[in-house]
């Protein structure tokens, strides 16, 4: 064979040759015309020996700057927590390796189980009474949560906390010009949702009000103040949500919230430099039939044993595609076993103590890096394990300096955030002992 990971020998290509009368492969093509088939050679390298691009790919993975080989205080959305070895034993079993979703549920039943499962822990988590089989990631979530606001509410404005995730507005805002939503953004105060400003754009057109908590920069929003805005002239409140906070603040249905959004990365998937990610997306009961995805059901079969399906499917490929909620046509069934492997693992009282741990050693970091000349807090808020520094000089110079200490630094919130020059996002997860903390302000101290 010329490539051993094709399994179709040259008898396999003459055989099929046969069965459909042809005597070449470009025969097949021959009913296209002449003048349009690419004659030329494709502009890609010449194949390689499986030994020299082995050599060749490891090279180019080594450029990578892993987590083997640096402290990373880097958060912004995708995080470094622990992970027991059982969950990537589970994944990696046979029946369970596969990223798409189980269509066959005679054959399906642990993954559905799975699945069945990681919804009944989303839903205790975030304290809302649904959750779907999960989406693709946090971000996609949160906009068609938008969506469903504005289906259910029958109006198009969307208002939009700035401190939610720059990407996850970025996302909106494009598929809200598919949908014709009318997305305003609702400008920050010390680093949170300025509520005034909130209740001013608030009005009867308002289909739903979109915050994350904690927010990007950190900072735990002040959701007891934001429902009852929100619910004032009958739109949802859509909450984003950081699923490993939750095992110490206050679930957003406690406080009245519609959707609860996030991703589940932080729960059993590695960074992996950016995806894939695995969003989830609850809501209260109402919202059932209107949730994007699928949504896996228990039931009893003819002999009464307890089983498994996709119950409800509320998108284009299984209803009229005018009645759908969303074209969205399939989840992260791998990475949601994965998140629901690590929450069995972990159970309710690990996840708490993991959320204090990113807790403790955050404020610890806070208050160690406060203290060095040329470095003060950007915000004096409540948050979880994430803090803004404001420094004397530019991010992208002092985080070339911690790279070359093996130290990969902070995000640097001006290119998001122009009003905020020299000021980076630290992320403290409780992965980060004392020492690397200690050496961050060592290496600071040197810097600034």
């Amino acid at each position: 064979m010329n490539f051993r990971y094709l399994p179709m020998t040259e008898s396999d290509r003459r055989e099929m040759l046969q069965v459909l009368g042809r005597d070449s492969v470009d025969q097949l093509f021959e009913d296209i015309p002449e003048n349009l088939r690419f004659k030329g050679r494709l502009n890609i390298p010449e194949g390689m020996s499986e030994p020299v691009l082995t050599r060749h790919m490891k090279r180019l993975a080594g450029k990578n700057a892993s987590f083997d080989q640096y402290t990373s205080f880097l958060g912004a959305g995708a995080y470094e927590h622990y992970i027991p070895s059982v969950v990537n034993h589970v994944i990696s079993r046979s029946e369970f390796y596969t990223a798409y979703t189980p269509y066959q549920p005679e054959i399906s039943q642990g993954e559905l189980q799975a699945i069945f499962e990681f919804q009944s822990m989303i839903c205790e988590l975030t304290g809302m009474e649904v959750a779907n089989s999960s989406m693709y990631d946090g971000v996609t979530a949160l906009a068609e949560a938008a969506g469903v606001a504005s289906a259910v509410s029958r109006k198009k404005k969307i208002l939009v906390s700035r401190t939610v995730h720059p990407e996850a507005r970025f996302i909106l805002n494009t598929q809200a010009k598919g949908l014709g939503l009318d997305v305003q953004e609702i400008p920050c105060r010390d680093g949170v949702t300025d509520i005034d400003a909130l209740k001013a754009a608030s009005d009867a057109d308002t289909a739903a009000v979109i915050v994350q908590s904690p927010n990007f920069l950190g900072n735990v929003e002040d959701l007891k103040q934001i429902e009852p805005i929100a619910h004032t002239h009958k739109g949802l409140l859509i909450v984003s949500a950081n699923p490993i906070s939750l095992g110490v603040l206050k679930p957003p249905g406690e406080y009245g919230a519609d959707i609860v959004v996030g991703d589940a990365q932080p729960m059993g998937i590695p960074v992996q430099f950016g995806g894939p990610h695995c969003g989830f997306f609850a809501v209260t009961k109402k919202l059932m039939r209107k949730v994007p995805g699928r949504i896996v059901g228990q039931t009893q079969d003819e002999n009464g044993v307890r089983g498994f399906v996709l119950t409800l499917q509320a998108r284009e490929q299984h209803i009229r595609r005018e009645k759908a909620t969303s074209n969205i046509c399939s989840n992260q069934a791998l990475n949601a076993l994965a998140t629901s492997v690590w929450m069995i693992a972990l159970g309710k009282k690990g996840i708490q103590e993991l959320a204090k741990l990113n807790l403790n050693k955050a404020h610890y970091a806070k208050e160690r890096l406060s203290r060095i000349s040329g470095v003060q807090p950007l915000f004096n808020h409540p948050f979880f394990n994430e803090f803004a520094l404001q420094l004397n000089r530019p991010v992208s110079q002092v985080n070339r300096k911690l790279f070359d200490r093996g130290i990969i630094g902070g995000y640097g919130l001006e290119q998001d955030y122009p009003e905020w020059k020299h000021s980076m996002l630290i992320a403290v997860t409780d992965m980060r002992t004392k020492e690397e903390i200690d050496e961050l302000a060592r290496v600071l101290e040197g810097l600034v």
